[in-house]
């Protein structure tokens, strides 16, 4: 039963993405801390989404064509982990886990017709990046019960840029901020089963920005903001159900309401007056069940479901999604000290609609982003020492 339970970290984790506004793409598990022994991985994905839509109202924007489709305004990432964790004395094991928390690629391409993409004979269309990694440490005691705890460390390091059809254009510098993780675990090794509760705190980044507002005249004006990386509360828990299978999952809350992305000029009456550029209406909650069977000592396979609820409303214009649905599949090959896994998901991302700026009154769809969807892939590697 053992050898299946690394099968449910990768068929869950393997392709983090489609959460709040696509920004979430690790959830920052610590379920290799449950491995036994000294114990390494590396874990490796590739995430394709796709996510156009259909402009519902005019803005008169620059090579607009009304109405126009966006085209696919996100682009191809990767992403990739490494965790690493040694016992200390029988109770008292240490685990360190580099990754990439969050992370944004918007391109609404110039000359498409669509109101953010601009032209190319002005601003050139309509762009923004998030580029974050985390480095957590991990701390883990066992209680002779069958329980345990765990706590740490996260240090996060943010930046990020932003370019508009309008001619607004933002860069920040590297934050690089800490908070803390803490949690519970209940083991049965006898039957493989393990529930896992965790909290990690929220993380505030105050950043110093460079922002431009071409049309206006001014030019690289020197601006401060604040935004916080969202708390979370994770539930991971597994059982075996019969010989050699597996059921597992996980329910994940995340405080997106507390996230917000407001540029001193882009929201000010001194700039733009846009307010927020980035902001959420809803928390998520995230569901993910899986079942695991083992075929052989050597080979094993998962097949997970996945869920996030559509919360309507509407949703920003550099995230324009809301909720998905999604169907993945892994296998491992274990050989002596060695396991690799690959896994692929396929993802129906949830419609969404934004909403048109002023002088439109408040309530006006812009476009609407229907029918999309995402396929990622993902390989780890791990080796017990």
């Amino acid at each position: 039963m053992k050898k299946i339970t690394s099968l449910s970290a990768l068929a869950l984790c393997c392709v983090g993405t489609a959460h709040a506004g696509g920004i979430e793409r690790s959830t920052g598990s610590v379920g290799f801390m449950f491995e036994e022994g000294t114990y390494a991985e590396f874990t490796y994905g590739s995430v394709s989404p796709d996510v156009s839509g259909m402009q519902a109202v005019p803005l008169f924007s620059p090579g607009e064509v009304f109405p126009s489709s966006s085209g696919d305004m996100t682009g191809d990432y990767t992403t990739w982990a490494i965790a690493f964790k040694t016992d200390l004395s029988e109770r008292l094991s240490l685990g360190f886990l580099i990754d990439q928390p969050l992370g944004a690629d918007v391109n609404y391409a110039p000359d498409s017709g669509y109101a953010y993409g601009g032209s190319s004979l002005l601003f050139g269309g309509s762009t923004a990046e998030i580029e974050n990694t985390g480095f957590t440490a991990i701390l883990r005691y066992e209680f002779p019960s069958n329980f345990s705890i765990h706590g740490g460390l996260r240090h996060l390091r943010t930046s990020g840029e932003v370019a508009l059809f309008n001619g607004y254009q933002m860069r920040t510098d590297t934050a690089e901020d800490f908070g803390y993780l803490v949690g519970i675990a209940w083991e049965k090794p006898e039957i493989a089963a393990r529930v896992a509760l965790t909290y990690q705190s929220s993380i505030t980044h105050d950043f110093n920005a460079s922002e431009t507002i071409l049309p206006a005249g001014i030019i690289g004006a020197a601006t401060s903001f604040a935004t916080e990386v969202p708390q979370s509360v994770t539930l991971d828990f597994q059982t075996g159900i019969m010989a050699d299978t597996l059921l597992f999952g996980s329910v994940r809350w995340v405080d997106w309401t507390a996230f917000d992305i407001t540029p001193t000029l882009y929201a000010t009456p001194a700039g733009l007056n846009l307010g927020s550029l980035v902001d959420y209406t809803n928390d998520t909650i995230t569901y993910s069940l899986g079942l695991g069977r083992k075929f052989s000592d050597k080979w094993s396979g998962a097949v997970t479901l996945g869920y996030e609820k559509e919360e309507d409303g509407f949703s920003g214009n550099l995230g324009p999604t809301d909720g998905y649905k999604s169907l993945g599949l892994a296998l491992t090959r274990t050989a002596g000290n060695v396991k690799i896994t690959g896994g692929a998901r396929y993802i129906w991302i949830g419609d969404a609609e934004t909403q048109a700026p002023a002088p439109y009154p408040a309530g006006t769809t812009l476009a609407r982003f229907q029918d999309n969807e995402g396929v990622a892939l993902g390989l780890r590697i791990g080796y017990m020492f």
